[in-house]
């Protein structure tokens, strides 16, 4: 009788655990079916014109570029600047021995001034011989073989000039000048060298580095499509001529540049197009051959909805698609992407003025559950007082 009692007591027993479980399942599903909706964070979708920037490639090669040659033979005596310096436009680079030079110069004005005297005694006997034969004193023919002597002379005189002046820009050209200012590299030839006209190696090269051109290559399926989309309205045209650029370490080149013009023919080996910019380069930064990626802006959509990166799923099949808060709950929609703009996607179609696009708590949404939709930023702070 006793392990009956027992066994009925334990079975009292159990039967109470099990209806408290019962009872706690049931209150706990009641909890759970009314628990609180997740709270997300959203945008609204705003139509603005926004600059669409585009990044190219591209090298630096120098504003001027001067090739510093002989115009006349002979040895270096001298070298008159230091490698690597700033020379100045006109400055003396090189001396040639102007010996032979100075002694032709020499020549040339001892024959001027002969032929200058030559012609003064003619044009004083022409002068005579043109009165004189007026009275009968001399003869006609005398006095045109005066006159044709005068003429010759006067001529002589005149080609003597032009062999003084020739001289003369020989015995200056022993000094050979930079024709720019700007920085010169090293030095070709040494003193004692021999050099000649118009050789074909320069002696040295004057780089002016005060400004920079950046010549950037596109390819002629993006301009292509860049002037459809302008023909078609999808896309604005630009005053902006402003380009940034990048270095090769990644720093950002402190002076914006300004596009000079877009080449007018494809060239046939890459199939691309030239873009030449200019940036002032006080400091001599960017060197000539430097390669770089500029940023300028080309086109402009007119109508471009900005949405933060964030704000973008994909499908199985890598459609990119958007959380939107809808009348009954979150709702899903597909969306077609341009480019990135900074830290946004630019979405094309899919978006109207006024759409509340999700941005935080996306993790936690699911299409048909419970939100409770905040302007984005305030989400995060409700639920930390949560």
């Amino acid at each position: 009788m006793h392990f009956q009692r027992t066994a009925a007591s334990t079975a009292v027993g159990l039967a109470a655990i099990a209806l408290t479980l019962a009872a706690c399942g049931q209150k706990g599903g009641a909890n759970a079916g009314m628990g609180g909706a997740t709270e997300v964070g959203y945008v609204v979708a705003q139509p603005q014109t926004v600059g669409l920037t585009t990044e190219l490639s591209g090298r630096t090669s120098a504003f001027l570029v001067s090739e510093v040659r002989p115009q006349v033979g002979g040895v270096i005596k001298s070298r008159l600047f230091q490698e690597g310096s700033i020379v100045q436009a006109g400055q003396s680079l090189y001396q040639i021995d102007p010996a032979t030079y100075q002694a032709t110069y020499n020549s040339a004005a001892a024959a001027l001034a002969q032929a200058q005297a030559q012609a003064t005694a003619a044009k004083l006997k022409a002068d005579r011989y043109k009165t004189l034969v007026e009275s009968g004193a001399v003869s006609k023919q005398d006095n045109d073989d005066a006159q044709a002597t005068a003429a010759q002379t006067a001529a002589a005189v005149a080609v003597q000039k032009a062999a003084l002046d020739t001289a003369r820009i020989n015995l200056n050209y022993t000094k050979v000048a930079a024709p720019i200012t700007g920085r010169i590299g090293k030095s070709a030839v040494t003193p004692g060298a021999l050099v000649t006209a118009s050789q074909a190696t320069p002696l040295a090269t004057v780089q002016d580095l005060s400004k920079i051109y950046v010549d950037l290559t596109q390819t002629s399926a993006e301009l292509l499509k860049l002037k459809q989309q302008f023909a078609s309205g999808k896309l604005g045209r630009t005053n902006s001529a402003t380009v940034t650029l990048k270095l090769e370490d990644g720093s950002t080149y402190p002076t914006p540049g300004t596009l000079e013009f877009s080449d007018v023919t494809v060239d046939a080996g890459t199939g691309s197009v030239t873009l030449r910019a200019v940036f002032p380069n006080p400091n001599g930064v960017l060197l000539p051959g430097m390669y770089v990626r500029a940023s300028l802006t080309q086109s402009v959509a007119p109508s471009g909805i900005l949405i933060p990166q964030t704000a973008i799923s994909r499908d199985p099949k890598g459609a990119a698609t958007v959380m939107l808060v809808g009348a009954k709950g979150p709702e899903s929609r597909p969306v077609t992407l341009g480019q990135t703009v900074g830290d946004k996607w630019l979405v094309t179609s899919g978006l109207q003025a006024g759409d509340k696009v999700i941005v935080e708590g996306l993790m936690k949404v699911r299409p048909g559950a419970p939100i409770k939709a905040v302007p984005a930023g305030a989400a995060p702070a409700a639920q930390a007082q949560r």
